[in-house]
């Protein structure tokens, strides 16, 4: 198998079709599909389907272009390790839902890193999302979150693209809100409570391309007329904090920050739904030391709140 075809397919894949792949390349269009040809015939494989809207992955494809990206990785990292004067780099990435208690896990882990040159990515996103940071943008790790009514699809779903998971936790969500909200008052509050009330929540979730768009609809209650929905947490804290009519669901959140941002949280006995953090990474990764260490600030994180 031909390294130089390998890449020519990656950037295939990345530019979506022929031309714009010779473009960034800097080679004929014919000499690339010619390479992609032989090394589908080499695999014995279909490694893209040829549309008129352009070069699209098959299934088989997206395991390759997976594997590829990985060995093509683990080379660049060899030829920077031994050429001369090149320091290695501490490097990490991993994309989880907004929680709390992973960002101060995050925020732990960050005090480990030696002096020695790092390259740390952090993504807050969907399930959906982090599954495809994981299979298209090398991430190494993830933490999907989902009801667990649909634990069998999502392990399903991950047994077919190739991951392994381990549950990190289960909860039901707790509310969130001002400290001079109303709603602070009350010890237990219901979904009636809640129906005068501003929600606060994330927007991608919700977006119309997402595939998972039907299980994602059903996690929103019908009884809320007025909703902000926001991409990031700075400002759901600063809306929480300064609106008393705001609230939001939230996995149980460190003490140490609603006391910064004037919140408290409270719970909802009718709101029973159970929701599972699960851990994935590529089945036969194996894991670095960043990462050992990371996975035990998050055990540590998830006993101090859960």
């Amino acid at each position: 198998m031909n390294l130089l075809h390998m890449k020519h397919a990656l950037e295939v894949a990345k530019a979506g079709s022929l031309s714009k792949a010779s473009e960034a390349l800097l080679i004929a269009a014919p000499n690339i599909s010619r390479s992609i040809r032989e090394l589908e015939s080499d695999l014995g494989i279909t490694i893209f389907d040829r549309t008129q809207s352009g070069m699209k992955l098959t299934p088989e494809g997206e395991e390759f272009i997976n594997y590829a990206k990985s060995i093509l990785s683990q080379i660049d990292e060899v030829e920077s390790y031994y050429k001369a004067g090149s320091p290695k780099k501490q490097k990490f990435s991993i994309s989880v839902p907004r929680a709390c208690y992973i960002s101060e896990a995050f925020a732990e882990f960050s005090k480990s890193l030696t002096k020695e040159p790092a390259e740390i990515f952090y993504k807050e996103t969907n399930s959906q999302r982090t599954i495809q940071n994981m299979l298209n943008h090398d991430y190494k790790l993830g933490i999907i979150r989902y009801a667990e009514n649909y634990d069998r699809y999502f392990k399903t779903m991950l047994e077919e693209k190739g991951f392994q998971y381990e549950l990190v936790t289960e909860f039901t969500y707790s509310l969130i809100m001002s400290a001079g909200s109303p709603l602070a008052a009350k010890e237990n509050i219901t979904f009636d409570d809640l129906r005068s009330y501003i929600e606060i929540a994330h927007a991608d979730p919700y977006v119309p391309s997402m595939a998972l768009s039907k299980v994602v609809k059903e996690e929103l209650p019908d009884n809320i007329d007025r909703r902000i929905f926001i991409f990031e947490r700075a400002s759901q804290f600063d809306l929480l904090s300064m609106n008393p009519e705001t609230f939001m669901w939230v996995s149980p959140a460190p003490e140490k920050l609603l006391e910064r941002y004037g919140l408290v949280q409270r719970s909802c006995p009718e709101n029973r739904k159970v929701y599972k953090d699960v851990l994935i990474y590529r089945t036969g990764y194996k894991l670095t030391d960043l990462d050992r260490r990371f996975i035990t600030r998050l055990c540590e994180s998830k006993r101090k709140h859960f």
